[in-house]
């Protein structure tokens, strides 16, 4: 059964575990900043508090790869569990309490390292155990379990649980997810690496998140990912705020992005397993790019001609969780970019998931005083037909050498 549907046998109790995980993190996601300013902390400091988180998931997200590659998955997926534990303890327990900022901000950012770490990791391991045949669609399902926990149930259930229980608890709730999680990942996945995908522990091994992009196709492959979530991290910005001088409360906007991520979810399986029947780079090109571009454009369009639509722009909106899962095989393709450095490639890969985070907010508070938010939404069409150019040049060292000996033979 799992073969059929292409989800890694070997690597179940690590789907079930990753889940888990994320549920523990997404606990949060929707309300803590709201609860922050309700307690008496400021906005301008509570905005400070999940900027250092955000650095700190960041740097996590870049090292994880090479990381991995040098010390194993499971090592680094307990060094995650172990800083979301330590900086939960200190965070939750001594100074979300009183409200001590000074006690909060460095605890939050260690709690910060503890998702990469683990869930970054494991796409890594998925790289090194799943077959390539299958592999888009392993990655698949790492995106759909990854987004079902920390988007979907993870928000659900601090929904239902905060008003019995209130938010503190809450939050000790979702250290108890992660126990159980990190268990299941990591005692109960028997799985095995190769231990030739395990190079020698050397400070040189880990500037290969660095030295690596020298490697002009890995160069490319991180601005596409860096790409890949300009609308995900940009339109929350500036949207909703431009739908509301077309008649959309804020209550249509917040329905029509929770589908944007229900939507996404189920695509995200559906374009892995489409990327290894119909190619990867083809998955990329034309239904993240190219389509990701046309999207774009329609939510530009639709106010100006129909005003408000509410299940118009739905639909549309919707659709840039399709778009958005047509990057899925990107996780796949990035490390047989430098198949002797694998985790490096992937530590650059979950680069750019971050560089996403930070440059989409960027550009739209760049871009807003001069071209408005029709200018906003153009420029990054623009950015997406460009990764839609980028895409086929992401080609391995071995169709390289396949296409240079095929040059020679016609010569």
């Amino acid at each position: 059964m799992f073969d059929k549907i292409g989800l890694p046998k070997n690597l179940l109790w690590g789907y079930i575990g990753l889940s888990l995980f994320m549920i523990g993190d997404g606990i949060e996601q929707a309300w803590l900043t709201l609860y922050f300013v309700k307690k008496g902390l400021s906005a301008s400091n509570a905005s400070f508090l999940i900027t250092c988180y955000g650095i700190t998931v960041t740097i996590a997200a870049w090292i994880s790869g090479v990381m991995v590659q040098t010390l194993g998955p499971r090592k680094v997926m307990l060094a995650g569990i172990v800083a979301f534990i330590g900086g939960s303890i200190g965070f939750i327990g001594w100074g979300l309490p009183s409200l001590n900022f000074l006690i909060m901000v460095p605890f939050y950012a260690i709690r910060g390292l503890g998702y990469p770490l683990f869930a970054y990791s494991f796409l890594v391991w998925i790289n090194y155990s799943a077959s390539l045949e299958r592999r888009s669609t392993a990655v698949g399902w790492f995106w759909f379990t990854f987004s079902l926990g920390l988007s979907v149930l993870g928000p659900f259930l601090s929904s239902m649980i905060i008003p019995l229980v209130g938010e503190i608890h809450v939050l000790w709730l979702g250290v108890i997810f992660v126990i159980i999680g990190g268990t299941c990942a990591l005692y109960l996945n028997k799985d095995q690496v190769s231990s030739c995908e395990i190079h020698k522990f050397s400070f040189d091994e880990l500037m290969t998140a660095i030295t690596i992009l020298q490697n002009p196709r890995i160069s490319m492959g991180l601005i596409v990912k860096s790409i890949n979530g300009l609308a995900q991290y940009g339109l929350p910005v500036f949207l909703p705020i431009w739908l509301l001088s077309y008649g959309y409360t804020q209550n249509e906007w917040l329905h029509m992005w929770s589908a944007v991520f229900t939507v996404a979810i189920f695509s995200n399986l559906f374009f892995g397993f489409f990327g290894d029947k119909f190619g990867w780079r083809n998955t990329i090109m034309w239904v993240g790019g190219v389509s990701y571009a046309v999207v774009l454009i329609l939510i530009l369009l639709l106010p100006q001609f129909l005003g408000h639509n509410y299940y118009l722009m739905m639909f549309v909106l919707c659709l840039c969780g399709v778009s958005m899962a047509g990057y899925v095989p990107l996780s796949a393709l990035f490390p047989l970019l430098a198949p002797e450095n694998k985790g490096a490639a992937m530590s650059v890969l979950n680069l750019g998931a971050g560089l996403g985070a930070f440059l989409a907010p960027a550009i739209a508070g760049i871009c807003y005083d001069s071209v408005g938010v029709k200018g906003i939404l153009i420029v990054y069409a623009g950015f997406y037909i460009l990764s839609a150019f980028l895409t086929p040049l992401l080609k391995t060292p071995q169709e390289l050498t396949t296409e240079y000996q095929t040059v020679i033979v016609e010569k």
